[in-house]
């Protein structure tokens, strides 16, 4: 119902094609404050229904208007409910959407032919190109806090970001916390890392298949045991793979809302927000990584930690703008693992 805007600008979704399950989309149009990245960077928004005429004070354009601005194919009229039983049959499938070939044939041909997201390094599509330092806070009219921004000081613990596609609500939750952020590209090395002389570094989510990234796998294993390290999403599955485990593609994939995580360590079922098509192979985690959370659906790998060294992460997006927030509090103990002013 809520969180398409958040959809379309999550880098993560980099050569996908998205389809949303609640039947109407655009209720609430588009604005500047939910953004969680420069740009779209999708390649194609399937809906049931397009609101035509947004509601909502803080609405600059509507949907339709924001998608051509962009570049983006859309379609409406589409059974997205009877799409995604499909899918969750079959497994993810390549698709295509077209305006100008419509030839059934031929269509079918070209998304048998697409290239897929295995074996493909996507995140050199999403990265920005230079570092650079990140200042911004939650925005307003947040669920996720009503706390004042705290203001910065030379002795504010300084995380450095590595950004492979982040969603920008995790900058906004560490400014949030009091951090001074540093945010770097995706193919920074562990000296460029260290060169700004970080408390903690912060392993981002972001696009495809992680098996190709040899340059992020190695910065990982230049930075463990030098500064806590905390991962979501692309970054967990990097920093397993840094620490000797290997990745599966997973036939379905967990996509939105409402994903049920166990946390071994109290017990607690965590209701989570997902966007991952690859996971962690439990049985080729090394000794020193203890897995941490579960998913409940099909028992997946959620959360690891390494004993030997400062370092956690997550499958999911504690972070998640629109919702749910029950694991705000893994940023919490991110800056508890670095030194305090």
């Amino acid at each position: 119902m809520t969180g398409y805007q958040e959809i379309l600008t999550d880098p993560s979704y980099c050569g996908q094609i998205v389809a949303m399950t609640y039947p109407q989309i655009g209720n609430y149009g588009i604005n500047d404050a939910d953004a969680e990245s420069r740009r779209v960077f999708l390649s194609g928004f399937v809906i049931r229904e397009l609101c035509s005429r947004p509601s909502n004070f803080r609405s600059k354009q509507d949907l339709a208007g924001f998608l051509r601005a962009q570049n983006v194919i859309g379609i409406e009229g589409i059974d997205t409910r009877r799409l995604v039983r499909h899918l969750r049959i079959r497994g993810a499938m390549n698709g295509v959407l077209s305006t100008t070939d419509l030839d059934d044939a031929s269509l079918v041909n070209k998304a048998r032919n697409s290239p897929g997201l295995v074996g493909r390094d996507l995140v050199r599509e999403v990265i920005p190109s230079q570092a650079y330092e990140w200042k911004e806070g939650y925005t307003p009219f947040s669920t996720l806090t009503d706390a004042a921004t705290p203001e910065l000081s030379p002795r504010s613990p300084h995380v450095v970001a590595i950004d492979y596609g982040m969603k920008w609500n995790i900058p906004r939750s560490l400014r949030a916390r009091g951090c001074r952020v540093t945010v770097v590209p995706g193919t920074a090395t562990a000296e460029d890392v260290l060169a700004h002389r970080p408390d903690g570094v912060f392993l981002s989510n972001g696009p495809g298949d992680p098996r190709p990234l040899d340059y992020a796998i190695n910065t990982i294993r230049g930075l463990l045991g030098k500064k806590p390290i905390f991962g979501i999403c692309l970054g967990q599955q990097l920093l397993g793979l840094a620490a000797g485990g290997e990745i599966y593609k997973l036939k379905f994939g967990h996509r939105g809302a409402n994903q049920p995580v166990l946390n071994h360590a109290t017990g607690r079922v965590e209701i989570t927000t997902q966007n991952h098509g690859f996971a962690l192979a439990t049985e080729t985690l090394p000794k020193n990584v203890e897995v941490t959370h579960l998913n409940l659906n099909d028992r997946t790998v959620e959360g690891i930690r390494l004993k030997d060294v400062p370092a956690f992460a997550v499958q999911y997006h504690p972070e998640a703008a629109a919702g749910p927030h029950d694991s705000q509090y893994l940023f919490d103990e991110f800056v508890k693992m670095l030194p305090q002013a």
